[in-house]
């Protein structure tokens, strides 16, 4: 083992994973404001542990001076999709990327293990500005299923206690979840534009009872307290009902009683 300084050595990975789930997350906001719709579901990243980083050096017989180039996932950034199909288009998401270069892909979705893991990672070189000036550095994307990376995290977590091999029978177990975990992601993938309408029909609901009573809130700015007790009053009891045209028709009345309050406010500066 080299005498290198670790923390040092490690700065350059820790930035790239946080810069990289910063642009995640951003991509995915503004898909959903662009589209209501974001493929990307939640972005993990994380830094490989030294004693893992020395292992798969080990076990790939990797020189300590050939690490940066050597091991290409000592910068981690893992992107949870709803569907499988959404894994396909944030990877081209990424290909059309001008900020990183993607240097290859390994689709395990198409070809998947044999102990039955599934997962797209895309290997990027990522250019990182550090006070010396800009480094390059590999990192590896996985793009996953909440099923496909609940499988591969049990997975992992396993290898801990039986680092040599998994014992025949948890093996076999294990490859039987992942049938079933590829199973639950068909599934769902036959009921997506179902699945999608009713996540929308949430969010356009939960919408409107924010602005409601938001605008319910903006009455006692201007001093009618009588009318925001009486529309809070109305929302309680339309809430109850769930009645949703309704609550519209409510929203609706509170901005106009609103916008004539304001205009009211203008003339009478003039």
């Amino acid at each position: 083992m080299d005498n290198r300084d670790w923390g040092m050595f490690l700065l350059p990975y820790e930035q790239t994973v946080e810069e990289l789930k910063v642009k995640f997350k951003t991509m995915r906001s503004e898909l959903k404001k662009r589209e209501e719709y974001a493929p990307i579901e939640f972005v993990t990243g994380r830094v490989k542990k030294i004693s893992s980083i020395l292992n798969k050096a080990k076990r790939l017989d990797v020189p300590m001076d050939k690490l940066e180039t050597g091991i290409e996932d000592i910068a981690g950034i893992r992107i949870m999709c709803q569907f499988v199909e959404d894994i396909r288009r944030v990877a081209e998401y990424i290909r059309n990327r001008k900020d990183l270069k993607v240097v290859y892909e390994k689709d395990y979705i198409t070809n998947y293990k044999e102990s039955g893991y599934r997962s797209f990672h895309m290997i990027v070189e990522y250019p990182v500005q550090t006070a010396l000036g800009q480094v390059i550095v590999l990192a590896e994307i996985q793009i996953r299923t909440l099923a496909m990376n609940f499988w591969a995290t049990i997975e992992h977590s396993l290898s801990y206690k039986y680092p040599e091999s998994l014992p025949e029978n948890i093996r076999k177990r294990l490859k039987k979840a992942g049938e079933a975990a590829s199973t639950l992601d068909n599934e769902m993938s036959s009921i997506r534009e179902d699945i999608l309408e009713a996540q929308k029909q949430f969010e356009d609901e939960s919408n409107v009872t924010t602005q409601v009573l938001s605008q319910i809130h903006q009455l006692y700015f201007y001093h009618l307290v009588n009318e925001a007790i009486g529309f809070q009053d109305r929302f309680n009891d339309i809430w109850q009902r769930h009645d949703m045209d309704e609550m519209k028709l409510l929203l609706d009345e509170v901005k106009q009683l609103i916008a004539i309050t304001k205009k009211g406010e203008n003339t009478d500066e003039i």
